[in-house]
């Protein structure tokens, strides 16, 4: 790596973000690691706090991640993830030659409450399988999401341990969920949420509220809450087909 030449008029930290970023931008892959503090700090002539200061930098803009015990490593290029009526995440990390890592945290029977009971349509107080899974790959979180399931879904998710829910449900049970309503917001990370993301705190996260109806039988039968990593994931937004006047021949 070239030496860094500083520039009057601009924070030191600032030059040595810069530097790294066309460093990172022109010869590093997803999942690299950058030397190590102190082998940069000497490399740029300046102390560790000027140094981790430009590295905050890079992790606020979603270029690196620092990772505890190891060093620095450089992030996977944000995925396009779309959401429409067939929103699968494992399918399209696998279209694009990517794999993807989807774990189950936790698994637990509830009860329906507030919201949940509203968009589940059904009762309060009517039990639900919550289930917390981490979705990502090469070991780097994407998203988190919380699934509130109930009637066939849930009977069949009990057996569920992780990877593809979706595959899940329908090898195992001929089910298959249809989006029919997503509401996107941003939000603030819980402290447990930002951990398990590996994100900072003050770092927004895109949250995806989704409606899943069972293709076969109509009826509504998940609720998921899901929190995307901004700086990992890109929204897509399928625009509804216009109608015509005269309907498509059979």
């Amino acid at each position: 790596m070239p030496q860094l030449v500083r520039q009057p008029g601009t924070a030191i930290w600032a030059q040595i973000a810069a530097a790294l970023r066309v460093e990172i931008e022109r010869g590093l892959d997803e999942g690299d690691w950058l030397p190590a503090e102190p082998e940069l700090a000497a490399r740029f002539g300046v102390n560790r706090h000027t140094l981790r200061r430009a590295v905050e930098e890079l992790i606020a803009e979603g270029l690196v991640e620092r990772v505890h015990g190891r060093g620095t490593r450089v992030l996977a290029r944000g995925l396009i993830y779309g959401i429409g009526r067939d929103t699968r995440f494992t399918e399209r990390l696998a279209a694009s030659g990517r794999r993807a890592e989807v774990t189950l945290l936790n698994k637990q029977e509830a009860a329906a409450e507030g919201g949940v009971a509203r968009r589940l349509r059904v009762v309060e107080g009517a039990p639900v399988l919550r289930l917390r899974t981490l979705r990502g790959e090469a070991g780097l979180p994407y998203a988190l999401t919380l699934h509130f399931l109930t009637g066939a879904a849930a009977e069949a998710a009990r057996g569920y341990a992780g990877g593809s829910l979706t595959r899940h449900l329908r090898e195992g049970a001929g089910i298959t969920l249809d989006r029919i309503e997503s509401l996107i917001t941003t939000r603030l990370p819980l402290p447990e949420d930002a951990l398990a993301l590996r994100m900072p705190r003050t770092q927004p996260v895109l949250r995806v509220k989704g409606v899943n109806a069972c293709r076969e039988c109509g009826e509504v039968q998940e609720y998921a809450i899901s929190q995307f990593r901004g700086d990992r994931i890109q929204l897509s937004v399928a625009e509804p087909r216009q109608a015509t006047e005269d309907p498509p021949p059979d």
